[in-house]
């Protein structure tokens, strides 16, 4: 779908009803406004459409709130299920305009749009695929628990995975509405999945995990079940990542990959990874942007804590994973933090801009952590000078504080909010008195 005419003829011919306008705010929450087809013309799809931006958290002040919403033709859907009148809906993409037409600084969409500008001014397209992770639960009375549908592991299958059947109607889901769906299992912990998107141009990918993130919770309400993309929701099982797979191109050549270099890794790809690895503590806020994230990020289940970079290494927070034979197209590499709850307009407009950073500044990249890093004892790892990542929201939230390149990246005006927004949600979070506390120290204190 390339023009509005495209639309209005597919609408026509499917019968479609309604066509929602969608979009994604600073927190990474997806917002829509419904039109009857019947109201749906040229002019919605070409000139957008004018909405109260005062109303959506980290948008505008009351005084300053007329704002439009401008389709993005090529990312138009047909959702795979009617609604519950029996109506099709469609649903289109928006970036956020002021009223006089130009990009509104507050519009996560706009700043990874800014971040590819800047790749392209050096000649580079960046593609990202994914592995997203989130967890299946059982709801009681109308709401969610935390009790998982199965007791199933790693590439179990059914019997013991209760889940197969819903993450198939999840993948034919997305098939549906245009997906390029590359595989999906059953994850390390009980009631755990991964579906693993194919790789697409950045702004593609970062579309794509807003409308898998909704299509997730809808097939599992349908199924009576509750999807939860936080990353830490039970104690002691492994949380859930985003691990988000990337490759820098030259045209159709893969910038990452040189044949004598004995990794197979391109000057390019090194100063990406260097760029990644010296401002991972300042990322971290953006692609963890959660209180509940650390508790993921902690040594013992498959999370990334150290900052250091490898091949094949699951330990690292940068892996440089096994290439086919001949395959040197797909030549990429794996930054592990990032948690599915984050705002992937964001988290991959700082990760582009730390491995262009990389690249441009001619960064040094350390060597690679060869052995298991949680393994290494604390003055192993100090003289191998491995960094930890933030321990913390508010730790992770000073780092990015004090970055020039993260707030270049955001700019100023989501900057600025998230930082106001996440500040709070810490003193929350810190001023809560929680039932470990209740349950060590009340008895005895």
């Amino acid at each position: 779908m390339t023009t509005a005419n495209d639309i209005l003829k597919k609408i026509k011919d499917e019968g479609i009803k309604y066509v929602d306008l969608r979009f994604t705010d600073p927190r990474g929450k997806l917002q829509h406004v419904t039109f009857d087809q019947t109201m749906i013309d040229e002019d919605i799809f070409e000139e957008g459409t004018m909405f109260d931006g005062s109303s959506i958290e980290g948008f505008v002040r009351i005084e300053e709130s007329d704002m439009y919403l401008k389709p993005d033709l090529g990312t138009f859907r047909v959702l795979p299920w009617p609604d519950a009148s029996g109506a099709r809906v469609g649903a289109i993409t928006c970036d956020i305009a002021n009223p006089d037409g130009t990009p509104f600084a507050g519009c996560p969409r706009t700043a990874l749009k800014r971040a590819i500008a800047r790749a392209a001014a050096l000649d580079f397209r960046m593609v990202a695929s994914l592995e997203a992770e989130f967890f299946l639960f059982q709801r009681r009375d109308g709401s969610p628990t935390t009790l998982t549908h199965d007791t199933a592991g790693y590439f179990d299958l059914a019997p013991v995975d209760q889940g197969e059947d819903v993450r198939r109607e999840i993948v034919l889901a997305l098939e549906q509405m245009g997906f390029l769906v590359e595989a999906a299992h059953h994850e390390v912990a009980p009631g755990q999945h991964e579906v693993d998107f194919r790789d697409d141009d950045v702004l593609a990918t970062a579309d794509n995990v807003s409308t898998f993130r909704f299509v997730v919770k809808n097939v599992a309400l349908r199924n009576g079940l509750h999807a939860t993309f936080m990353p830490k929701p039970i104690y002691g099982i492994n949380g859930s990542g985003m691990h988000t797979h990337m490759s820098l191109f030259e045209g159709d050549t893969n910038a990452f990959h040189e044949t004598g270099n004995p990794f197979g890794l391109s000057k390019v790809a090194q100063g990406f990874i260097a760029g990644l690895l010296h401002h991972a503590p300042a990322l971290t806020a953006i692609t963890n942007q959660l209180v509940n994230s650390y508790k993921r990020l902690i040594a013992g289940y498959e999370a990334p804590t150290y900052i250091t970079w490898a091949r094949n290494n699951r330990s690292a927070l940068v892996r440089v994973p096994v290439t086919k034979h001949g395959k040197q197209s797909s030549t990429r590499i794996e930054y592990r933090a990032t948690d599915p709850a984050c705002n992937p307009y964001l988290a991959f407009s700082v990760i582009l801009a730390a491995g262009l950073a990389g690249i441009e500044g001619d960064y040094h990249l350390e060597e690679e952590a060869d052995s298991n890093i949680f393994e290494l004892s604390e003055e192993e790892r100090r003289a191998k000078g491995i960094r930890l990542l933030p321990s913390s929201l508010a730790d992770a939230l000073d780092q990015m504080e004090t970055s020039e390149l993260v707030r270049d990246a955001l700019g100023a005006h989501i900057h600025e909010w998230f930082l106001r927004n996440k500040r709070a949600e810490w003193m929350d979070y810190k001023s809560q008195v929680t039932q470990f506390e209740l349950e060590r120290y009340l008895p005895n204190i």
